[in-house]
């Protein structure tokens, strides 16, 4: 079978320097959606859920939906990653439904959106640490904290604490993480930036600079404006909202981000994508007609992200 670590997948992509989109999954449609797009373009890929998603599917079901594609892409290396875990508790939930991968969060307390201390982020990202390596799972932490919140997840006051260089090297070499996620001006959902879009690339060199693990981008979704416009369209209420642009992530992938985090995006794609269909087909009730409409739209978007991070053609070791 294809499972693999994500610090398999990023190694390899910061060795090559080339990104690799993380994408949220909640349901059968889009986990469907992502491997039709990694299979067309022979792309590695990092299928994620946070613990609302989990939670939605009661755990076993969407775990399960993420093994049977597995199973269905033997050659396409695939991990299942847990993305902003809160607790020893919820890495080992996680470990136990098969995941390879996991992210804890301790730049936040375990509400998900209260800023921690550095020394609190230290301690339980160790425990974590030493508990998955010694069953080969692979482990991603933060340092610095995001504006926004998704999914129950975001800093509590909004707003970014952009991450410190010198720290970030510190927190890696005392807890021993596989991947790192920093703060440089992204943030959650789907309203990222108030006015002209500009993130720290400084930071983000002062950190390459200085570690040499992967390093990852939250909060990375680029918003179409053409989605946007299209939920709006067919009756949706989205004023204002903004991403991060395209160019703005390949040039982040030049200077050393490997993992790129994408839900928003395909939130917007598949709620656009239903819409419209309802809209224009009102005698349709069977859930079966919209969702592969959506399905068939995510797949599109998701192939076109492979490409433009340069993930595509690498689903070969």
């Amino acid at each position: 079978m294809a499972l693999v670590s994500t610090k398999q997948i990023l190694n390899e992509a910061m060795k090559e320097h080339y990104g690799v989109g993380a994408y949220n999954v909640n349901n059968m449609e889009q986990i469907q959606a992502i491997m039709l797009a990694a299979k067309e373009t022979k792309s590695p890929v990092i299928i994620q859920a946070s613990r609302g998603a989990l939670k939605y599917s009661s755990f076993i079901y969407l775990s399960y939906l993420m093994k049977a594609a597995i199973v269905d892409n033997p050659n396409i290396p695939i991990a299942m990653h847990l993305d902003h875990g809160n607790s020893l508790q919820t890495i080992i939930e996680a470990i136990n439904l098969g995941f390879s991968s996991v992210m804890i969060d301790g730049s936040l307390l375990e509400d998900g959106k209260t800023p921690s201390t550095y020394d609190y982020n230290v301690k339980v990202t160790r425990s974590v640490v030493e508990y998955a390596h010694k069953r080969g799972i692979s482990v991603e932490a933060e340092i610095g904290t995001l504006g926004g919140i998704e999914d129950g997840v975001g800093s509590s006051d909004g707003k970014s604490n952009l991450t410190d260089p010198k720290e970030a090297e510190r927190f890696v070499n005392e807890t021993g993480i596989d991947s790192l996620a920093i703060s440089i001006g992204t943030s959650h959902g789907a309203y990222k930036f108030k006015g002209k879009v500009k993130l720290a690339f400084d930071i983000l060199k002062n950190v390459r600079s200085l570690i040499n693990i992967p390093i990852v981008l939250h909060g990375a979704s680029s918003v179409p404006q053409d989605l946007v416009e299209e939920v709006n369209k067919y009756g949706g209420q989205l004023p204002g909202a903004t991403g991060v642009p395209i160019t703005s992530i390949q040039e982040a992938i030049k200077l050393g981000i490997s993992k790129i985090n994408v839900d928003t995006d395909g939130r917007l794609v598949m709620t656009a994508a239903i819409r419209k269909f309802l809209l224009e087909h009102p005698e349709k009730f069977d859930p079966r007609d919209y969702l592969s409409i959506a399905r068939h739209e995510l797949t599109k978007l998701i192939s076109s992200k492979m490409k433009d991070f340069g993930t595509a053609g690498h689903a070969k070791y």
